[in-house]
């Protein structure tokens, strides 16, 4: 599932493969930009913004300006960095996006957004964003304080559906929701007024994304054998690795900005009873519900 930290390592695959080089093949398979051809440019760079990618395409012989390529990947979209030529292991007609230079290309599969922008476009797409828990600009306390100050905004909010808010803090989903509420030992549907220190949540989930950064498999519990890797999530009616008690799941949420392409907030939560006790008693919301 695509969180902040892929989307980061592709971006890093992407700059890898292409950065410095001139494209001698693109295509964009969206019909919105199916006529932009980007072939004779160079790539200049790849960037990750939370969930966002961005790839940053110069100027063409003609002197047109510059163009990004702003990419989001939703729930199903991966993005493929090989040797041209070879045989693809995917589906042809599930490719939206193609670059080639040279020996290498790179392969957008079902991307749930692919855009060609200008620079500035680029930008103000992005712009509602909170901080990037993977920005190298990140700093502890004037990054964490304003994450803080974004969420306290709406106190009777729940903390679970403020930490997949993009625009609190950028590059959660609901993996690292579900591991990060349970080892602060919160109950995701509590408001966020009764959740105790807000700040060392803030260093925990960036902590998390970093630590991660780097490896294809997410590990939060510090176990890298497979199947250990995460403490609750993916275990619904399975024992808390902590205490033994049966990790339980329900959806939580609703809809988030229609302009924000990572969909809804109502997505599934994970909680151990006895770890993550309700700090608050509220009613169920229209959209939660046991599954």
């Amino acid at each position: 599932m695509p969180e902040g930290d892929s989307v980061h390592r592709a971006a890093a695959r992407v700059r890898e493969a292409l950065a410095g080089r001139t494209l001698d093949r693109s295509e964009l398979r969206v019909p919105r930009f199916a006529a932009v051809d980007l072939a004779g440019r160079s790539v200049v760079t790849a960037r990750s913004r939370g969930k966002h990618l961005f790839v940053v395409v110069g100027p063409d012989d003609e002197g047109r300006d510059p163009v990004t390529l702003h990419i989001h990947l939703k729930m199903e979209g991966r993005i493929h960095v090989l040797r041209a030529g070879d045989r693809w292991r995917f589906p042809a007609h599930t490719v939206r996006l193609l670059l080639r230079a040279g020996d290498v290309e790179v392969v957008g599969t079902e991307l749930g957004l692919l855009r060609a922008l200008t620079p500035a476009e680029a930008d103000r797409a992005v712009s509602h964003l909170g901080p990037d828990l993977l920005s190298a600009d990140w700093d502890p306390v004037t990054s964490t304080d304003e994450v803080v100050r974004r969420i306290s905004e709406r106190p009777t909010r729940t903390i679970g559906e403020a930490l997949l808010d993009q625009r609190n803090l950028a590059g959660i989903g609901t993996v690292y929701r579900a591991e990060l509420c349970f080892l602060r030992g919160v109950d995701p549907r509590d408001p966020v007024e009764v959740v105790p220190d807000l700040r060392a949540m803030v260093t925990l989930a960036r902590r998390m994304l970093v630590a991660n950064a780097d490896r294809t498999v997410r590990v939060t519990t510090g176990d890298t054998r497979r199947g250990r890797e995460l403490w609750v999530y993916g275990r619904d009616g399975k024992p808390c690795r902590r205490c033994g008690t049966e990790v339980e799941t329900f959806r939580l949420g609703g809809l988030a900005d229609p302009d924000e392409p990572s969909d809804s907030l109502d997505r599934i939560a994970y909680r151990c009873p006895s770890c993550q006790p309700r700090r608050a008693t509220l009613g169920a919301s229209p959209t939660e519900e046991n599954s």
